[in-house]
C-alpha cells in the first residue's frame, strides 16, 4: 500500500499543527464559530447530537495493520472504545472532546492517516472495489489510479470551495463493485493494464434529494490523460455550479440542466485547450506509485482448497460462514474474507477498539497485514490461505464477528441515524435490528439469497436507502418517524433507482413488513431467481398488497 513520502508527512503534520492553533483560539473565544465551523468542516470535524464527530479519510478503502491498531487506540483513548465504518469506506469517532480533536488528527498524522477533505465541499475521499488487486474479474488494480488521483485532489487550490461536495469511485472490474454510476464522477478500467490502461469516464451521479444514475461521458480515456480530464470536468462544474441553492449545487443538477451533450462539449473544449504537460501522467509516474502496491507471490497448496468441503460438513457453522463470508481470489489457494460488523445488538459498521486490534493481529498473522473497508459496512482480509480459514473462522466467531450473513437482507447498511446526525428526521439503528431479529433464522434467510436492504434516516441517504433491492427511508410524519419503503434499487450490474411501494408505515411495523415482503418473494420466485430479479420481473403490484395489508 501507499507510503507517505517527506513532502506527505511535512503537509499533514503541517495542517495538524495549524488545526490546534484554530482550535486553541475559538476555544479562547478568540475565533467565532461562524469562523471556525469552516475551518473545522475542512478536517472532517462535524459537530452533531452527541458532540464533535471526526471522519477519517480511509483512501480507496485500504489500512495496514499499523493504521487499524492506530484506530483502535485512538477511539480507546479519546472516544469510548468505538469506531463506525461508514458507507464511503471511512471511519467516524462520534463522542470526542472538541480540545482532544488535535490531538486524535496528530497520532493519526504519525501513522500516514488525515481527516482531509472528508467534509465540506471540496474532493472528498476517493472509493474504490474493496477487492482491487484480487478480484477473479478485474481488468487491473485500480489503486495506483486512485492514488494518483488522491495526490492532484488533496488541497488543490482551485477545487477547495466547490458549488457542493465532489465524490469519485474507481473500478477496476467488470463487476462493479465500487457504484460508480452513482457517483459525481465514477470510472471504470475497461481495457489495457498498467500505465496503458484506458478508462470509461461516467458523470452526473449521486443519491440524496435528486437521485440520479450518472450518464457515459468517456468510452475510452487514455491512462495517462486522466488527470487532465478530470480537471476539465472539475473547473466546468466549479464555474457554471449552482452556488445560490445547496440542493441544486451538485454536477448532478448542472449535467441535466445542460443535457449531456452540451456538458461534453463545455468539458472537451477546456480538456482540449488546457495546459495537460504537467497534468499528464507519465509511465515513470504512474510506476512509481504502481510499486507501492505491487504484491508479493500469494498462494496456497490446492489441496488445502480442496480439503474445505470436508470441513464444512464435519461443522455445518463454518460451511455456512465459508459460502457467504468468504470469497475466491485469482490467486490460487487464497480467500479474501469477510469480517462481519451486522447481527446480534451490533450496530451496522460499528466495531471496538478490542475488536480492531483482534482483526490486525488476524491480517498481520494469516494474510498480508493488509485489511479494507467496504461499501457495505464490513471489513474484508484478502489473501487468507485456505488452510487458516476454519481458525480465522473461530477467532472471528468467538468476538461476534462471523455472523455469516453477508450479501443477505440482514446485511444491512445504515446510517447513524437520528441518535447521532443533526439532519436526521427518524431512527435507523433500532429499525436495523429490528430487521435483524425479525429474519434471525438462518436457514430461511440464506435460502433468500442475495437482498441488500439499505436504511436512511433522512433524505440525504447515508445510508444509499435508492440503491438497495429494498430501501427503506425515515421521514417525519405528525411529529413521530415513520418509513418510507422502496423496492428495486441497485447499485451494481444493470444500476436502477428504488420505486417507492407505497404509504409510508411506522417505526414498529418495518420488520414485520420486510418480513412479509420476503415470504411473497419466496412466493413468487422462479427457481433460484434473486430477489431483485424476481421484483423486476413481476413489478410492485403483488409487493404493493403486502404494504397495503399491513397499513
Amino acid at each position: 500500500m501507499y507510503q507517505y513520502t517527506d513532502e506527505d508527512y511535512a503537509l499533514v503534520r503541517e495542517r495538524v499543527d495549524e488545526f490546534r492553533d484554530q482550535t486553541r483560539r475559538h476555544l479562547a473565544g478568540e475565533l467565532s464559530e461562524d469562523d471556525y465551523r469552516p475551518l473545522r468542516l475542512m478536517n472532517g470535524l462535524y459537530i452533531q447530537r452527541l458532540g464533535p464527530m471526526l471522519r477519517i479519510a480511509i483512501p480507496y478503502g485500504t489500512l495496514s495493520v499499523r493504521q487499524l491498531r492506530a484506530l483502535a487506540e485512538v477511539a480507546r483513548r479519546y472516544d469510548r472504545g468505538l469506531g463506525h465504518f461508514t458507507t464511503r469506506q471511512n471511519l467516524q469517532l462520534h463522542h470526542l472532546k472538541l480540545e482532544d480533536v488535535p490531538e486524535v488528527l496528530a497520532d493519526l498524522a504519525g501513522v500516514e492517516m488525515h481527516a482531509i477533505q472528508t467534509s465540506g465541499n471540496c474532493i472528498r475521499n476517493v472509493t474504490s472495489d474493496q477487492m482491487a488487486g484480487v478480484a477473479p474479474d478485474e481488468v487491473d488494480d485500480p489503486r495506483p489510479w486512485c492514488e494518483l488521483i488522491r495526490q492532484w485532489a488533496n488541497l488543490h487550490p482551485e477545487f477547495s470551495y466547490l458549488p457542493r461536495k465532489f465524490k469519485i469511485a474507481v473500478s477496476g472490474a467488470r463487476h462493479d463493485r465500487a457504484a460508480v454510476q452513482v457517483h459525481d464522477i465514477g470510472l471504470r478500467l475497461v481495457s489495457g493494464t498498467g500505465h496503458a490502461a484506458r478508462f470509461e469516464v461516467w458523470v452526473g451521479g449521486g443519491l440524496g434529494r435528486t437521485p440520479v444514475i450518472a450518464q457515459r461521458l468517456r468510452t475510452d480515456l487514455p491512462g495517462e490523460q486522466l488527470l487532465p480530464y478530470l480537471e476539465a470536468i472539475l473547473r466546468i462544474y466549479n464555474r457554471l455550479g449552482r452556488r445560490d441553492n445547496k440542493y441544486k449545487a451538485r454536477i448532478k443538477i448542472l449535467v441535466r440542466e445542460l443535457g449531456l451533450a452540451r456538458f461534453r462539449d463545455l468539458v472537451e473544449t477546456e480538456y482540449a485547450t488546457m495546459e495537460k504537460a504537467p497534468l499528464r501522467i507519465s509511465e515513470s509516474r504512474y510506476r512509481a506509485v504502481a510499486g507501492h502496491f505491487d504484491r508479493p507471490p500469494v498462494s496456497a497448496p490446492a489441496a488445502d482448497e480442496q480439503g474445505l468441503e470436508a470441513q464444512a460438513a464435519e461443522e455445518p457453522a463454518f460451511g455456512h460462514w465459508l459460502r457467504w463470508n468468504t470469497e475466491l481470489q485469482r490467486q490460487p489457494g487464497v480467500r479474501a474474507v469477510t469480517v462481519c460488523l451486522k447481527g446480534g445488538e451490533r450496530q451496522p459498521g460499528d466495531i471496538t477498539s478490542d475488536e480492531m486490534d483482534a482483526v490486525a493481529d488476524l491480517a498481520e498473522r494469516f494474510g498480508q497485514g493488509e485489511i479494507r473497508s467496504t461499501h457495505h459496512q464490513n471489513l474484508v482480509l484478502p489473501d487468507i490461505p485456505a488452510g487458516d480459514l476454519r481458525e480465522v473462522w473461530r477467532t472471528l466467531a468467538a468476538r461476534g464477528l462471523a455472523h455469516p450473513v453477508v450479501g443477505t437482507v440482514s446485511d444491512v447498511i445504515c446510517c447513524p441515524g437520528w441518535k447521532y446526525c443533526n439532519l436526521a428526521n427518524a431512527e435507523s439503528i433500532p429499525v436495523a435490528l429490528a430487521v435483524q431479529a425479525e429474519l434471525d433464522e438462518l436457514d430461511y434467510l440464506h435460502d433468500l439469497g442475495e437482498v441488500r436492504l439499505n436504511i436512511s434516516g433522512c433524505m440525504n441517504a447515508c445510508g444509499h436507502h435508492h440503491v438497495g433491492h429494498i430501501g427503506i427511508l425515515g421521514v417525519e410524519k405528525r411529529g413521530k418517524p415513520w418509513y418510507q419503503i422502496q423496492l428495486g434499487g441497485s447499485s451494481a450490474g444493470e444500476v436502477s433507482l428504488g420505486k417507492v411501494l407505497g404509504p409510508a408505515v411506522p417505526q414498529e411495523q418495518v420488520a414485520p413488513v420486510v418480513g412479509s415482503l420476503m415470504a411473497r418473494y419466496v412466493a413468487l420466485r422462479e427457481g433460484d431467481e434473486r430477489f431483485l430479479d424476481t421484483v423486476r420481473r413481476v413489478g410492485l403490484a403483488p409487493f404493493k398488497e403486502v404494504l397495503h395489508a399491513a397499513a
